[in-house]
């Protein structure tokens, strides 16, 4: 298998050194990019598997980079891990909410930035049934929703819908068990593993995004009050 490439956009000389160093000797190929509109042409250049993209950019920033590479067919699941300074509630969930699959706060730890990325491509392998664990499972169909962990699509009531890694994770997870409430944690255990570090308010950010771009089908995701969410059976 090639190795990943990992576009880290970062306009700290000293992050963005600190960041490719680890990143090379984790056996990544690693490009640069020092701001949103660099990163924007690298993407559509070299394709990487993943970016790990700063916030505070000069001229165009982190989340208008996202919100714009989100909303492109061609790079709408490519996924991206924000880290970033500004680690308050609101700039976290904003992240989310503009399809960031995952954050880290400065200063971090390089091991776990490593492991995280490590954990996101792992996903994404595995949703797109590069494994062919879940090829072997089919087209998974609920309500008028259906889910093709294959090709990493959701196709609703005959309309394609674009989802992030963590969203398609979310749908996927309650779709395979429809009645059966999940819990906030278990959400979290199950789509990002376990002993991941999230707050239950980014679960419910993430939960809000799938279902508006589900439309009218988002209804099928239930709220159960201080419990978690559930697929309607």
């Amino acid at each position: 298998m090639a190795r990943a490439t990992i576009l880290i956009v970062e306009d700290d000389e000293n992050i963005q050194q600190l960041v490719g160093y680890n990143l090379a000797k984790a056996g990544f190929h690693v490009l640069y990019a020092e701001n949103g509109e660099q990163a924007l042409a690298s993407v559509k250049r070299e394709l990487p598997d993943l970016m790990v993209l700063d916030i505070m950019l000069p001229s165009l920033n982190g989340f208008e980079v996202c919100k714009i590479l989100r909303k492109d067919p061609q790079t709408k699941g490519l996924p991206i891990i924000m880290l970033t300074a500004k680690g308050e509630e609101n700039d976290v969930t904003a992240g989310l909410d503009l399809g960031a699959d995952d954050y880290i706060t400065k200063p971090f730890s390089p091991k776990i930035l490593v492991s995280r990325i490590k954990a996101t491509l792992r996903r994404r392998e595995e949703l797109s049934g590069e494994d062919g664990s879940e090829a072997k499972d089919g087209l998974l169909k609920v309500h008028d929703i259906v889910i093709d962990p294959k090709r990493y699509e959701v196709v609703v009531a005959g309309s394609l819908v674009a989802l992030t890694v963590t969203e398609f994770s979310i749908l996927d997870l309650l779709a395979r068990r429809p009645g059966w409430v999940f819990s906030r944690q278990q959400i979290i255990d199950g789509v990002r593993g376990y002993d991941y570090v999230i707050t239950p308010r980014a679960v419910d950010v993430q939960v809000f995004g799938l279902r508006k771009k589900l439309g009218a089908s988002g209804e099928c995701i239930e709220t159960v009050r201080g419990i978690g969410y559930r697929m309607k059976g």
